[in-house]
């Protein structure tokens, strides 16, 4: 008969749980309701992949990214277990198609992303399935509380009662007691039992630096440490910029962000856990599922958006046990800008009623009407015309999305996609006589895979440098041969596609959630002056204000954080001050010194040993300590 510990064995190939993993495995097997909250590396999914195989029906795990959804399918298909996903534009024949594997015994575990659950497609193919477990993964986006709110998750609770109600376990790696407290509201599992590991790291020293030069610390950081390393940005251009600095000084590292293409990321992400490139530059989009366990520092150059975020991206160092940092450079100047673009800009309910009149009157919807057709959206222009501040606006679009009053589509078009639609061998026969179609295709070959069978999102900017011609240039040749339907082509579009969900109401439309409204903005405006509290502390010990901000205690200092280390220096000389007034006196021995300061002994021997390399006093052959003169 399999057991969590044989599967684990035969499976994974370790032979004990991480604390708690067989407690909250042993809780699911129960039929118990579970919430589990475990630190970034904590080994999450484990929780729900094990009872996944012990159950007989399949299991639905619902998790927010694709990226996370393709690592952890490949790492299972890897291991024999059948498991697989719902691709981003899956046709209705390849849903079907996987659904009646599912249904067939095929396959054991399948994931889906929380906007696939708005599908009556796949509702309807839920229902002819047999589900014994629903996993979430990333609970925490179910919350409005939480940091990363994600009001697709919401639909999560009316999908479990379709499927019948099956077993639940909830993951997260980071949530306050009230956003565990509304993950178990949002499910309707009140009586959940919940698990909390400790977040405390004894081995991760957190260091914070009011710094000018961020650059230069950056290289002194890895002339010193030589482990792999992460460092975190807040944009696209700036992982490029950074990494190429890096390089510059002989430094071996790669970048990655959410723009790149799949083959880019995969590349970056191969050559920097094969350790090909020591040092990888990223936004927050290099973050769920990293599980490099000698990753030995962390660096922010700009300043995180929550306590959240900065605790998972921090805990991506040090999962090895081994002594690791978490560095954060700031300037004055990166404190005023976040306070103006995330404190300052913050809307009021007048702003946000205005804000969706003018959305209303921009599609010329009248009131009291409802139109359920889509409409073309540049979320930019629309800021122009009606002179809304960005930050203010985008914060405000996203109260509208959270409220449910209107729906925004994936930004499908963040990149061009092209597919190839002919046989190699007559694509080859139709361009053969032009020399930069055929250049154009041969460096597209070399650049993309799956080119014959999928869509495949490309970047213009990059094909064309490799070319030799403009991008412009280069969207005319594949517009030409797509033209001849040898090829799709598909160019990015600023636009997304905006939907109103209800009728509009400008009397009550807001008024009706006013009060979730304002819960919303004024825990934007907390976590913000949290974070920023937080960098400028020079008082607490940074490990106990982050286990406080997550409501946990923890009452010894972690002794190696910058507060920590400062405090024990300050120490240091005020004993040294006191030993050499002492020695003034009369020369004595080290217990002589211990016993009249009544303080700790092995900080009157650090004392004495930093005095004595100093040159500032002798040791005589009576083990008596005494001034130089």
């Amino acid at each position: 008969m399999h057991t969590p510990k044989s599967i684990l064995k035969s499976i994974w190939g370790y032979d004990s749980f991480r604390e708690p993993q067989e407690e909250i495995i042993e809780s699911v097997l129960k039929n118990h309701e579970t919430v589990a909250l475990l630190p970034t590396g904590g080994g999450k999914s484990i929780c729900y992949q094990i009872p996944a195989i012990l159950f007989s029906g399949a299991t639905l795990i619902i998790s927010p990214l694709i990226s996370l959804m393709e690592d952890q399918v490949q790492q299972l298909q890897k291991r024999g277990v059948k498991a697989s996903y719902v691709k981003p534009g899956s046709s209705t024949e390849d849903i079907v198609t996987l659904f009646d594997a599912i249904k067939y015994g095929e396959l054991k575990i399948i994931y889906l992303s929380p906007e696939r659950l708005q599908s009556n497609l796949i509702i309807e193919k839920l229902k002819e399935i047999e589900v014994s477990l629903l996993a979430i993964d990333e609970a925490h986006c179910i919350s409005e509380w939480g940091h990363d709110f994600r009001p697709s998750f919401l639909k999560i609770k009316e999908i479990r009662e379709v499927l019948g109600n099956p077993k639940l376990i909830a993951v997260t790696a980071s949530a306050t007691n009230q956003v565990l407290k509304d993950i178990q509201i949002q499910l309707n599992c009140n009586n959940a039992t919940v698990f909390k590991k400790s977040f405390f790291r004894k081995n991760l020293a957190y260091q914070v630096f009011e710094i000018e030069s961020k650059n230069q610390r950056l290289f002194q950081i890895f002339s010193k440490i030589q482990t792999p390393g992460i460092v975190y940005v807040n944009s696209r251009k700036r992982t490029k910029e950074i990494a190429s600095l890096l390089k510059e000084r002989g430094f071996l590292a790669t970048h990655y962000h959410g723009g790149m293409s799949r083959q880019e990321k995969e590349k970056a992400f191969l050559e920097w856990t094969t350790e090909k490139k020591r040092i990888i530059v990223a936004t927050n989009a290099f973050g769920m599922g990293i599980d490099k366990e000698n990753v030995g520092i962390v660096v922010h150059v700009d300043l995180p958006y929550s306590l959240e975020n900065y605790f998972q991206e921090a805990g991506r160092a040090g999962r090895n046990g081994k002594k690791a940092f978490s560095v954060l450079l700031y300037s004055q100047n990166d404190i005023d800008v976040f306070t103006k673009q995330f404190i300052e800009t913050i809307p009021d309910l007048s702003f946000i009623k205005d804000f969706t009149r003018k959305l209303y009157q921009h599609f010329h919807i009248s009131n009291g009407e409802m139109n359920s057709s889509s409409f073309d959206f540049n979320f930019l222009e629309f800021c122009k015309l009606y002179n809304f501040p960005y930050e203010t606006a985008k914060t405000s679009l996203q109260v509208l999305i959270n409220q449910g009053i209107i729906e925004l589509s994936q930004d499908f078009y963040s990149r061009s996609t092209l597919q190839i639609i002919v046989s190699p061998k007559y694509l080859q026969q139709q361009i053969e006589n032009t020399h930069l179609d055929k250049k154009i295709i041969n460096v597209l070959l070399r650049s993309y895979s799956g080119l014959f069978s999928n869509q495949i999102k490309i970047d213009e900017f990059t094909l064309s440098k490799k070319i030799g011609i403009t991008s412009i240039e280069l969207k005319k040749r594949l517009t030409s041969l797509a033209e001849k339907n040898l090829l799709t082509f598909q160019e990015k579009s600023d636009h997304q596609q905006l939907f109103f969900l209800n009728p509009r109401e400008d009397q009550y439309q807001i008024n009706r959630v006013s009060k979730q409204i304002k819960n919303y903005l004024n825990q934007k405006i907390s976590k913000g002056k949290k974070l920023i509290n937080f960098v400028l502390s020079k008082d607490s010990c940074r490990s106990q204000l982050l286990l406080n901000y997550f409501d946990q205690n923890h009452s010894s200092q972690c002794g190696i954080c910058d507060v920590c280390l400062n405090r024990k220096n300050e120490n240091s000389r005020e004993l040294e001050h006191e030993i050499v007034t002492l020695l003034k006196n009369k020369d004595l021995s080290s217990q002589e010194i211990f016993i009249t300061l009544n303080t700790q002994e092995n900080w009157v021997l650090e004392a004495l040993k930093n005095l004595l390399k100093k040159e500032v006093i002798s040791i005589n052959i009576q083990n008596q300590y005494y001034l130089n003169e």
